[in-house]
């Protein structure tokens, strides 16, 4: 029968999406006549219900930030599906929405609601390019830092300050902690 390999509260890397979130559920299926439960899943909040298998603990985050690939991060369009074109020609592209891919397919990333991209279309447009760059500018930060440890001597105030502010953005945020 199963055993819990993970329990509420503790952190851990969901493979299928790419990310890391806190085991919110643990959720036996329980047969009727048997001890024990049949299965085990766990809810991650992140919209369907995950095995033991597609989870790990003991990643290390490191390890995620040196796997960023920026160069096949970009912005790609999709159709709006609900909306037509002279329906929204106040958006910048009309009658299609930014998908963010973070991967060699078209289909895997972040995709952002119609509802919300109605709002303020503008906003989103950016926060699109932002994220598309954000592994670049990942691996730029830790560059500055290793610049900055190789020479610090070499360095003005300013470019101290700028190392320091690297090193902060690049620090692991603490369990629970919103940024």
């Amino acid at each position: 029968m199963a055993k819990a390999q993970f329990h509420k509260g503790q952190r851990v890397f969901v493979q299928p999406v790419g990310t890391w979130a806190t085991v919110e559920h643990v959720l036996p299926k329980w047969t009727k006549g048997v001890e024990e439960p049949i299965r085990i899943t766990y809810d991650c909040g992140l919209g369907r219900e995950f095995i033991a298998e597609e989870l790990d603990a003991n990643r290390a985050q490191d390890e995620d930030l040196d796997a960023l690939d920026g160069s096949v991060w970009r912005v790609t369009r999709a159709r709006n599906r609900w909306q037509e074109q002279y329906d929204v020609s106040r958006h910048p592209y009309p009658g299609t929405y930014p998908v963010i891919v973070t991967g060699e397919s078209e289909w895997g990333g972040w995709r952002v609601p119609a509802a919300e991209y109605d709002l303020d279309p503008h906003r989103i447009e950016r926060q699109a390019q932002v994220m598309a760059r954000a592994a670049g500018m990942l691996k730029l930060l830790k560059r500055v830092v290793e610049v900055a440890r190789a020479a610090p001597e070499d360095l003005n105030d300013d470019m101290h300050e700028i190392a320091r502010e690297a090193v902060e953005l690049l620090r692991k945020p603490k369990a629970g902690a919103k940024s």
